[in-house]
C-alpha cells in the first residue's frame, strides 16, 4: 500500500436500496425498473476513481424501495451510522438511498447522528442500467464531500446534481428531473464538480450533536391529515380514536385549516394529540396565529418543515419526552 493510498480519509458507504441501485431490462427505460437489487459493490465498481479520492468501507445495510423505509430500518441504520463515526479510522459516511423518502431520512439522521463528522447522503432519479444514469456520479460527487474538511460540522448533507444541501432543507421537487431536490427557503449550501467542493452558506440550526434527540425502532405514532375544499373531520377523529400519538395538519397555504376540521383540531389537542400545522405549498413558512388561531385550537406550527419533515421532528421530540408547552420552542429552534 503506498503513502498516497494510506494517507486519504477512509469513507464508510452504506447502501440501503433505492432507484441508485435500480435495474430495468432496456436501457432506454427510466421507468418500471425493479429499485434496490444492485449490491453495494457494484454500485462502487461502475466508480473506479473513488480510490482516489478515499478508501471505501462498503456495507449493505438494505435493499430496499425507499417507498418501504420504516423506523424500525431509521433505527438500524442511525444506530450504524453512529457506531461507525465512533472509530478513530472512520472519517466520514455515505448512505446511498432511495430518493422517494430521503427528506425524510436525511432530517432524521441530522437530528439524531451524534458526531461533528461527515454524513452525505445520495441517490439517482435513474436507475444504474439506464442510459446517463446519474448515480455514478452522485455517487462520486457524495464521497467527494464526505472527505472534505469543511463538510464537518454541518450536520447531515445530501449530495445530488453537483449540489450539496442541508438535510433539514432538501425536498424532492420532481418525478423525472435528474435535478429533482431542491432547498426552498434557503437554498443549496455550495456545490461539488470535478473533485471541487465549495461552501457558500453554513448550517446554522442545531444539529447532530447539539439536540437531545435519540432514534428508536418504535417511534410514537404521528400521522399526516391534508386539508383541501370540501375536508372533514373524519380522519383527525379516526386516527385519534386509532391512538395516534400526534398529528400534521397539511394545511393550505399559510397553513390554514378548513373550519370543518378545526373543532378537530381542537378537541384532539384537548385529549392529548400533539397537532403541528404544516403548508401543502412546497415552500414558505407557517405563521403562528396566521390563518389559523393556535392558541385556541392548541395547535403548533411547523415554521419552514414540510409536513413529512414536521411529521419526523414531531415524533422524535414525543420520542424525547418534551412537554407539549415546549413543543413550540422544538419547532422553532430545529
Amino acid at each position: 500500500m503506498n503513502s498516497l493510498h494510506t494517507s486519504l480519509p477512509q469513507i464508510a458507504v452504506l447502501a440501503t436500496g433505492g432507484t441508485i441501485a435500480g435495474e430495468a431490462g432496456d436501457a432506454a427505460k427510466t421507468s418500471g425498473y425493479k429499485a434496490g437489487v444492485v449490491g453495494v459493490e457494484k454500485l462502487l465498481d461502475a466508480v473506479p476513481s473513488l480510490s482516489q479520492i478515499a478508501r471505501i468501507h462498503a456495507e449493505q445495510v438494505a435493499s430496499i424501495d425507499s417507498k418501504d423505509m420504516t423506523p424500525a430500518l431509521w433505527a438500524t441504520l442511525c444506530t450504524r451510522v453512529n457506531a461507525l463515526l465512533g472509530q478513530d479510522d472512520i472519517d466520514g459516511v455515505v448512505i446511498t438511498h432511495g430518493t422517494d423518502t430521503l427528506e425524510e431520512t436525511a432530517y432524521l439522521l441530522h437530528l439524531t447522528v451524534k458526531s461533528d463528522k461527515p454524513v452525505v447522503l445520495t441517490a439517482a432519479m435513474r436507475p444504474s442500467t439506464a442510459l446517463s444514469a446519474d448515480g455514478p456520479l452522485n455517487l462520486l460527487n457524495a464521497v467527494t464531500v464526505a472527505a472534505h474538511k469543511g463538510s464537518w460540522k454541518q450536520g447531515v448533507l445530501v449530495a445530488f446534481n453537483n449540489q450539496i444541501h442541508s438535510g433539514r432543507d432538501i425536498t424532492k421537487t420532481s418525478t423525472y428531473a435528474v435535478d429533482a431536490f431542491r432547498s426552498p427557503e434557503g437554498g443549496a449550501l455550495g456545490w461539488v464538480q470535478d473533485g471541487q467542493v465549495e461552501y457558500q452558506r453554513a448550517v446554522v440550526r442545531p444539529h447532530t450533536l447539539n439536540t437531545p434527540f435519540r432514534i428508536a425502532a418504535e417511534l410514537p405514532v404521528v400521522e399526516i391529515v391534508a386539508s383541501y375544499a370540501g375536508a372533514s373531520r373524519v380522519a383527525i377523529d379516526a386516527l385519534v380514536a386509532a391512538g395516534a400519538q400526534g398529528l400534521v395538519i397539511a394545511g393550505t397555504g399559510n397553513g390554514s385549516i378548513h373550519s370543518t376540521m378545526q373543532q378537530a383540531v381542537a378537541d384532539a389537542a384537548k385529549q392529548g394529540v400533539a397537532v403541528v400545522r404544516s403548508s401543502r405549498v412546497g415552500s414558505g413558512h407557517v405563521m403562528r396565529n396566521g390563518a389559523a388561531p393556535d392558541d385556541a385550537l392548541g395547535s403548533i406550527t411547523a415554521g419552514s418543515l414540510n409536513p413529512y419533515k414536521a411529521r419526523v421532528l414531531l415524533m422524535l421530540a414525543l420520542a424525547a419526552g418534551i412537554a407539549p408547552k415546549d413543543l413550540q420552542s422544538v419547532f422553532d429552534n430545529y
